[in-house]
Formats: structure tokens, C-alpha cells, sequence
């Protein structure tokens, strides 16, 4: 793949990048170069190599998932939390209309 002053100017546009027809015309070759690293990356053998996410193996701390665990945020206290409402509603809080 090569890029062409025109693919610079169409990129420059997408990116709502001002670009002068010298600095452009020195884009060029710049991109040029970047694709041909890209191209010689892709012709690495990477067979039976992970990818990775992080330099550092890192792993998640679970916890337990259970359900009503903590009385006081557990579940089946809708009337509890809605008596502190100004305008519940059929079991949800009321708010007032914000769009006209």
C-alpha cells in the first residue's frame, strides 16, 4: 500500500488538520515509512504466542457474589428507600420533566 498526497490531504480533512501543500507534500513519505513498518510487523511469525493486554500479569480481585449480602443495600427494601422520596411513583422515584 503507498500513500499519495491526495490520501494525505483526505486524511488531513478527516482530522480537521490545516495542512500547507509543503507539509503535505512531506507527509508523504513519513506515512509511507509507518506502513512499511506495519507491513514488516505483519510478516513476524507470532504462531503460538498469547496476546497480551499488559506487560504485567495482572489478575482480578473476585468477591463473592451474593445476593441480600448487606441488609442495610440488599435487595427487597423498595418501600424503605422510596418513604425518603419527595414524588415516588408507582415504585420508582418521581423526577420532574427536564425536556419541553
Amino acid at each position: 500500500m503507498s500513500v499519495d498526497s491526495a490520501t494525505v490531504r483526505k486524511i488531513a480533512s478527516l482530522a480537521r488538520i490545516a495542512m500547507r501543500d509543503d507539509e503535505v507534500e512531506a507527509m508523504v513519505p513519513e506515512l509511507n515509512n509507518i506502513i512499511g513498518w506495519i507491513e514488516q510487523l505483519g510478516e513476524v511469525d507470532v504462531t503460538g504466542i498469547k496476546p497480551m493486554t499488559a506487560v504485567i500479569a495482572n489478575t482480578l480481585r473476585w468477591r463473592d457474589d451474593v445476593v441480600n449480602a448487606d441488609p442495610q443495600t440488599g435487595g427487597n427494601i423498595r418501600t424503605k428507600i422510596l418513604a425518603n422520596a419527595p414524588a415516588p411513583e408507582h415504585g420508582f422515584f418521581g423526577v420532574p420533566k427536564v425536556i419541553e
